[in-house]
């Protein structure tokens, strides 16, 4: 595991695909279970460690995770990512084929099929259906395959990975939403990049990056960026 970030109040670490961040159907040890045992042994704290889950990452897909040490911290980081406000997330992907025009914003309807565990564009109206909008921006291209940075408007299920692939760029890996073929480690080319907050006790702005995962092409598309 690796800390990103921490103080009295939060935590934040690089989750790779791999990783859960709560427990599932899978019984494997979620990535909020690691965090507490390294509180407990690092601080020697008796007894049950508090700790809160402020946000969730898809399984396969990696980068920050952040969590609240106290309840007060939950509370407040909880109502910043309810309201989108006070806070912004950003992702990096790397997609099939170049978006065009090569920045903008995507606003579609999403409905949400728990059974398939998918999300599928719908009309405005339709039932169920919720209104999911992004902003994206190209920031390199390879031979094969394009970066871009996404800033979520809205916080809907997959919902980067659903409005890519309804514009034709499928995430690189994912196999549900129309990528050619699968990654190697299971996982999918989408990283939680960077978020930044207000810190919910200290009111001072944080801002905290991830590394890219350490695979080639990461490294080969992200070489010259700033």
């Amino acid at each position: 595991m690796t800390v990103l970030y921490e103080d009295n109040h939060i935590i934040a670490v690089s989750k790779t695909c791999r990783e859960i961040v709560q427990g599932d159907k899978t019984g494997d040890t979620p990535l909020s279970e690691v965090v507490k045992a390294y509180i407990k042994e690092k601080y020697h704290k008796p007894g049950e460690v508090f700790l809160g889950v402020t946000h969730r990452l898809d399984r396969p897909t990696s980068g920050v995770v952040l969590f609240a040490r106290t309840s007060k911290a939950l509370t407040r980081l909880n109502e910043m990512f309810r309201s989108h406000e006070q806070i912004q997330k950003t992702y990096w992907a790397i997609v099939e084929h170049a978006p065009v025009p090569a920045e903008g914003q995507l606003v579609h309807w999403l409905v949400r099929n728990e059974k398939l565990n998918k999300s599928f564009v719908s009309k405005a109206g339709a039932r169920d259906a919720k209104e999911a909008r992004l902003r994206y921006r190209t920031l390199t291209k390879g031979e094969r395959y394009t970066l871009v940075e996404v800033q979520l408007e809205t916080g809907r299920h997959h919902q980067i990975r659903c409005q890519m692939a309804a514009i034709g760029c499928p995430i690189k890996g994912d196999l549900k939403y129309g990528a050619k073929r699968s990654n190697p480690d299971g996982g999918i080319s989408l990283h939680a990049r960077q978020v930044a907050f207000i810190h919910p006790i200290s009111k001072q702005p944080i801002t905290i990056t991830a590394p890219v995962p350490d695979e080639r092409l990461w490294h080969e598309l992200t070489a010259n960026l700033s």
